[in-house]
């Protein structure tokens, strides 16, 4: 019994110490985009930073609604951005990684959603990784463009 409870204790610390928030470009202080008449994002810059979106610390930060309602938001982001070209993306989430610490959710962790985007014309997928509990300024990612211009 002994075991089974030092085993439990020590999974659960190197659980919680997993969970170390790596995320880079959290800012409390973003505004949410305004809204199109179609309700997507007016999206109005494209980063300049190769890892935007691209990679898990840096993230594009849409929570700017508590979580459970949290998934509308992503949905307007698709249908703020175009291929670079002005194609019409589509998305796929296809997984979900990076546990990080966060106030935004009563679990007191979140995960980031990873999302598979192609257009007509793009010979490989990009993925592109979100964040629906932390805030952070809104663009779209290198190598897209821009619906609302």
């Amino acid at each position: 019994m002994k075991k089974l409870l030092l085993l439990t204790t020590l999974t659960a610390m190197v659980a919680c110490t997993s969970t170390k928030n790596s995320i880079q470009n959290i800012d409390d202080k973003a505004i949410m985009p305004a809204l199109a008449k179609d309700k997507t994002f007016i999206i109005t810059e494209i980063s300049d930073d190769k890892n935007y979106g691209y990679d898990q610390n840096y993230p594009i930060n849409l929570g700017f609604l508590p979580f459970q309602s949290a998934e509308v938001n992503v949905k307007r982001f698709f249908g703020g951005i175009t291929g670079p070209d002005g194609q019409k993306v589509s998305y796929t989430k296809v997984d979900a990684c990076c546990p990080f610490p966060t106030k935004r959710y009563d679990m007191g962790a979140g995960l980031l959603d990873i999302y598979e985007v192609t257009w007509e014309g793009l010979a490989e997928p990009k993925i592109l990784y979100i964040n629906l509990y932390e805030k952070g300024k809104v663009m779209a990612p290198k190598g897209f463009g821009l619906k609302n211009k």
